[in-house]
């Protein structure tokens, strides 16, 4: 199939052509991006597309049907200059079918009401509503500006980083959300019964939110954000006019600095530790991972122990970022993971109430509440060797 073109009482005609690429193009009403999901369900749909029951060998009563002229038209045109046409009228009574005819057949048959459905699509259910279209996995590049402020996140391999307004770790979930956030944004065209210049009109009298600029193999695109009273509009680099947008839109790209950075103290996430080493005071302890267990200074340590003691590591979080106070730490962790590749190291002091850490080569400090020290504390005094099995 090289050409579809659907008619509709009362409704321009809308056709596709497909391109010496193989992808799908708008001609007719408007020249469009054409969502190539709905465009292949269609062509699945006509593909297997079966009659229920023939009804008449032969009919000339056409208007009882619903077919002179029919409620909707689908020409196809194939290769070599092959085509066919196919009618569709009115509801059966039962109102689960509709009565079908091919151009040129005299047959009148009836086929399901939900095939119908699936081939007959409005110029909305068609076009491509990406507002962007760069894949989430394919960004390598985020440019955020919102209030004054600009945040550019750049990404190397799956983890990303800050590099505006300075050098910061960054939280790869939340970096991440944005990323699908934005490759996912879509125009929400809902009210299609809305003039199309009632969107350009509240995004003009709008609220900025914010700009992101999104960097991929293919070059770069921008997508403005503005609020109109409780709803979102953008407008993008990639495809004309102002849309209204999903809400979620708006949250994940209102966001500043610190919603945005990593509150871990550690790096090493869900992977196990090679080997910890951590200095509380006068107590020291010592723990290296040898095959499936943990062993600390030459005896095999309880695994549920063990293992309660990385989790308070692994979870320890930053209740807020400050910027003076980290003094004299009483406190010393140092964490191998990734086959030696990565040593995490970091001095904890207690400051009031709480702590305050601090990461080697890291200018940040990480305020703690003094629970999960508490609790870290516990677990390490709660080390134990493994009960012999003998």
């Amino acid at each position: 199939i090289t050409k579809l073109e659907m008619k509709t009482k009362d409704a321009p005609a809308v056709v596709l052509v497909k391109d010496a690429s193989g992808s799908w193009q708008m001609a007719q009403p408007q020249t469009l991006s054409v969502d190539q999901g709905a465009i292949s369900s269609t062509l699945s749909t006509l593909s297997s597309l079966n009659s229920d029951r023939l009804i008449e060998d032969r009919t000339s009563d056409l208007k009882t049907f619903g077919l002179d002229p029919p409620a909707f038209e689908l020409d196809i045109s194939e290769k070599d200059n092959q085509s066919q046409k196919l009618l569709l009228g009115d509801e059966t009574p039962t109102g689960n079918a509709v009565y079908a005819m091919l151009a040129g057949d005299p047959r009148l048959f009836t086929m399901p009401s939900y095939e119908k459905t699936s081939i007959d699509k409005s110029v909305n259910d068609l076009r491509d509503k990406r507002l962007l279209t760069i894949d989430a996995d394919k960004i390598s590049l985020i440019d955020l500006r919102r209030k004054n402020q600009e945040i550019e996140f750049g990404r190397s391999k799956d983890e990303w980083q800050f590099l505006k307004p300075k050098t910061l770790r960054a939280d790869d979930i939340e970096v991440g959300e944005l990323a699908r956030k934005l490759a996912d944004a879509r125009m929400d065209l809902s009210a299609s019964d809305a003039p199309a210049n009632d969107a350009a009109s509240a995004f003009a009298r709008g609220t900025p939110v914010a700009i992101a600029k999104i960097t991929g193999p293919s070059g770069s695109q921008e997508l403005q954000l503005h609020k109109n009273k409780d709803t979102y509009y953008a407008k993008s680099s990639v495809v004309e006019g102002a849309y209204k947008v999903d809400s979620l839109l708006g949250a994940a790209m209102d966001k500043g600095v610190d919603d945005f950075r990593n509150k871990k103290l550690f790096d090493f996430g869900v992977h196990e530790p090679d080997k910890i080493e951590m200095h509380s005071g006068p107590k020291a302890y010592s723990l290296v991972k040898g095959g499936a267990d943990w062993w600390s200074n030459g005896k095999k340590m309880d695994a549920d122990l063990t293992q309660s003691f990385i989790s308070e590591l692994r979870d320890l979080t930053s209740s807020k970022f400050v910027d003076a106070g980290f003094a004299n730490p009483s406190m010393n962790v140092t964490v191998t993971s990734d086959g030696g590749q990565r040593v995490e190291r970091v001095a904890i002091a207690k400051v009031g109430d709480h702590y305050i850490a601090k990461r080697e080569n890291d200018p940040t400090l990480y305020q703690l509440e003094a629970f999960s020290l508490d609790a870290l504390q516990k677990s390490a005094d709660d080390l134990k060797p493994a009960v012999s099995s003998k």
